[in-house]
């Protein structure tokens, strides 16, 4: 019968062959196609298999160049969305956390990723003039905003005895998908959700919020939470923290800042952040902007207490004995989650080995590749640039030729990756820049591929 444990020898090889797989894919990404040439129909062949009744072993290491040719790949070419490059020491880091196994739902089962999870949260806060909040790693910045707003309807209209009762909350135009979607799973409903127009910069504009809730108010609602969001997906604005957390104040509302794409950006020019730390709650992703395998999102609020009266439920079974501070400290009772897996060891090596200084460089360099594009954009005279450059996504488009047309073209094309905003009703190219690869040779590749694509559409 085969067993699943594996002979030391074994092991030492299997370990070697996989590092090697890796050694081999990040030493060959610049030459990987920016996207994969595959499809529906062809992935499904050979992936949708039975699962087989003996093993077969140390073969299924010959699957991951198949994988590889039809994964979308990390390297200094990809431009869409806001996906991090994977940064290799941390990915290294995760071989580690998986081979230590721990549930980190509290210093008992866990001491040392505990510690190091609540370090690195200490990190993360103060490296954006946070320093003093508290928080947890969680899987991205979904599930920080949905904790985040959580909180906040238990702090300003508690719900977690008797049930939810009408709220109202706010958030700009350019929001995430995940706040709408957060307001539905709490039950205080999309129709609650009060989008807020925003200026010529994309930004939330304060008078609107502040009329839209005197207006509430006035027909008896009760708002209860504003959603400012520091680096929106589509052209990177950041809204101005400092006046909405002003109005967040006076009204007694509660000051969430979805930070998941810029947030950490306040590393590099913290001038841009200002108002951050005036924040009841702040989520960040370290997978986009500090460069580490998906995951790593992070959600970090200034009290404790709220932390636990949202989502502290204990049962007997996780009753925790311990008499000291330390010892007797318990993710579950200030996140959602119960098993949590050690998502903190990959900062801790990776931000350790670099150091704070590379991490702040690499921020920077992907903030000047951005105007760097959006210099070349302005420069040529068949594109234009269809949104200011406040952080690192580039929206544009060209004058003349169906842009649509043109991204199916450079994506087939496989050079660069580009993907796609809609900016005052138009269909615009968007290059975002979060990857420690990428280098001003790999921005300029951008204009040559989107004009090549234009005028071979016009011939």
């Amino acid at each position: 019968m085969q067993e699943l444990g594996i002979l030391d020898r074994e092991l030492s090889e299997l370990a070697e062959a996989v590092l090697d797989l890796a050694r081999d894919y990040w030493s060959g990404l610049d030459q990987r196609p920016t996207y994969p040439d595959t499809n529906g129909e062809e992935t499904e062949r050979l992936f949708s298999r039975a699962w087989v009744e003996d093993g077969r072993g140390r073969e299924i290491l010959d699957d991951f160049k198949t994988i590889a040719d039809r994964s979308r790949p990390t390297g200094p070419r990809f431009f869409g969305y806001v996906v991090g490059s994977g940064e290799p020491v941390s990915t290294l880091s995760e071989l580690l956390a998986a081979t230590l196994n721990q549930n980190v739902t509290s210093w008992r089962s866990a001491p040392a990723a505990t510690t190091i999870e609540r370090t690195v949260i200490g990190w993360l806060a103060e490296s954006v003039g946070c320093a003093g909040f508290s928080g947890s790693l969680c899987g991205g910045g979904s599930a920080a905003n949905l904790m985040a707003l959580a909180m906040a309807r238990e702090a300003k209209l508690p719900a977690n005895e008797a049930g939810a009762r009408p709220c109202v909350v706010y958030a700009s135009e350019q929001a995430h998908m995940s706040i709408p979607k957060a307001v539905a799973l709490l039950g205080i409903g999309r129709r609650n959700l009060r989008y807020v127009p925003v200026d010529d910069g994309f930004q939330m504009q304060t008078d609107a919020l502040r009329n839209g809730i005197a207006q509430d108010k006035q027909n008896g609602l009760t708002p209860i939470a504003v959603v400012a969001t520091a680096g929106t997906v589509a052209t990177g604005a950041i809204d101005p923290l400092r006046e909405i957390a002003d109005v967040a104040r006076a009204e007694g509302l509660w000051l969430h800042v979805d930070g998941a794409y810029g947030g950490l950006a306040a590393m590099a020019v913290p001038e841009r952040f200002q108002g951050l730390a005036m924040a009841d709650s702040i989520s960040l992703d370290a997978h986009k902007w500090l460069y580490q395998p998906i995951d790593c999102g992070c959600l970090l609020h200034r009290d404790t207490s709220v932390a636990h009266e949202a989502f502290s439920s204990s049962g007997d079974y996780v009753r925790i004995f311990n008499q000291e501070t330390a010892e007797r400290f318990a993710f579950f009772d200030e996140s959602m989650e119960l098993s949590r897996r050690f998502r903190a060891l990959k900062l801790w090596m990776s931000l350790q080995y670099h150091g704070r200084r590379a991490y702040r460089a690499a921020i920077a360099r992907d903030l000047r590749h951005a105007l760097l594009l959006a210099e070349a954009v302005m420069a040529h005279p068949d594109l234009e640039l269809l949104a200011p450059v406040t952080l690192s996504a580039v929206c544009f488009r060209h004058r003349t030729t169906d842009n649509e047309a043109i991204l199916r073209r450079v994506i087939a094309r496989g050079r660069v990756y580009l993907s796609n905003a809609t900016i005052n009703g138009q269909f615009a190219l968007r290059a975002c820049f979060v990857n420690h690869r990428t280098t001003s040779d790999d921005v300029c590749a951008i204009v040559d591929e989107v004009t090549t694509a234009a005028d071979r559409l016009d011939s």
